[in-house]
């Protein structure tokens, strides 16, 4: 009888309790909506109170210059009317031309003054415009902040990193809400994830014993040489079906390993990693009469060997097992294109439609067929491959290759 084996313990996670006491003051909690109405409303109040006083000023200096003609009376033998401002004023020889005089002399003052009061409001209102925007870009940048971590925290999440919080401090705001939201719902997901693939792991490591113990006893009957012809083949044919359920055992460990983001990085060379898959292929290939190519230049990559290789293996498997029966080959090469390392394989084989890509990455799905219906594989290879390749980092593309078969590209980060 084995043990069983006792799933990892996940690191203690803070709790959020979604129901929050309701505030004695519902009306006085500082939102971001009161609060972006005090700053935007107060910055305005200033604005105007600075304007208001500026204009206030500016209309008592073009009051302290003058805007009636200052005029003196000079009196020596004969009485005379002269004006610095209005010089038209001298001339006047009678109390008509003098009146006009002053009249557009007043004009003339009161206009300049205006003018000049209307340039200096505009300069004060172009200074403090720049020094309003500036101040609100300022602070609108300060009070939504928190909206930066939040989107930095989603795209870590994004990467397979369920167990990142964003744990936002500060007032009780909208944003503070969402936080808490977004922390709870990330700690609900990551004990799904952590649950299912705890489950899957104990499944299979239970599932491993009684098909080995199987297989063992299929051995031992079928190594006995008085056995009869019907025995024998009852024992290869269930021995068969013995080692396929242990492939699909190891697959779904395999994936169940594969969707957590790779923690342990080493350098690795994709073209050697390749040429190994290739030769595990090998016998397989010429037994098919399936030609395998390709040039593998240099690729290294940060990531897990072990991992890498069943990506690679899987692919060039699934290339030589779906190809044409006759004259077929299949492209294996490695590269670095605009930065990254890139895995490509391709294949002559049947026609693949377009719209039926994205089936054949899900488990237990062949082309045109559904679940267990095939001997040449559990269904799991380009699952697990797409799993390995989103772990560390990186994606794989499937495209349709004109006149048959399919072209597997793997872009991983340098």
């Amino acid at each position: 009888m084995t043990a069983t084996p006792v799933p990892p313990s996940a690191p203690p996670k803070p709790t959020w309790d979604p129901v929050r006491p309701e505030p004695p003051f519902p009306w006085l909690r500082p939102t971001i909506r009161i609060r972006l109405t005090l700053l935007y409303g107060g910055m305005f109040l200033i604005a105007g109170i600075l304007l208001l006083s500026i204009i206030y000023l500016l209309a008592a200096q073009a009051l302290h210059d003058g805007s009636v003609p200052n005029l003196k009376i000079t009196s020596d033998g004969q009485v005379t009317i002269s004006s610095p401002q209005c010089p038209a004023v001298a001339g006047a020889v009678n109390q008509d031309q003098l009146n006009t005089a002053i009249s557009q002399c007043a004009d003339t003052l009161r206009q300049r003054a205006l003018d000049n009061l209307l340039s200096r409001s505009l300069l004060a209102l172009l200074g403090l415009s720049v020094i309003a925007f500036a101040f609100g870009y300022a602070m609108a940048g300060r009070v939504l902040s928190p909206l930066g971590r939040i989107t930095r925290i989603a795209r870590q999440v994004a990467g397979s990193d369920l167990s990142r919080r964003i744990e936002l401090d500060g007032p009780d705001d909208e944003l503070k809400e969402l936080s808490d939201t977004f922390d709870e719902m990330l700690e609900r997901l990551e004990r799904a994830f952590t649950a299912q693939q705890r489950f899957v792991a104990n499944a299979s490591h239970e599932l491993r014993t009684p098909l080995a113990i199987n297989r063992t006893l299929l051995e031992v009957q079928l190594s006995d040489p008085g056995a009869p012809p019907e025995l024998q083949q009852l024992g290869k044919t269930l021995l068969a079906t013995n080692e396929r359920s242990e492939q699909l055992v190891e697959g779904l460990l395999l994936l169940a390993r594969s969707d957590n983001q790779i923690v342990e990085r080493k350098p690795v060379d994709l073209a050697e990693v390749a040429s190994r898959a290739i030769d595990q292929v090998r016998a397989e290939a010429l037994d098919k009469g399936v030609e395998i190519r390709g040039e593998r230049a240099l690729a290294v990559v940060q990531g897990n060997g072990v991992l890498l290789e069943r990506i690679a293996l899987n692919l060039v498997q699934n290339a030589v097992r779906y190809n044409v029966p006759e004259a077929g080959w299949v492209e294996v090469r490695t590269e670095v294109q605009h930065g990254q390392a890139v895995l490509l394989v391709a294949n002559t084989g049947p026609v693949v439609p377009a719209y039926e890509i994205d089936n054949l990455f899900e488990p237990f799905r062949r082309l045109r067929t559904e679940r267990t219906g095939s001997d040449k594989g559990v269904g799991l290879g380009l699952s697990i491959a797409r799993s390995v390749a989103r772990a560390h980092g990186g994606r794989i593309i499937a495209e349709p290759r004109e006149g048959g078969g399919l072209v597997m590209r793997v872009t991983l980060p340098i």
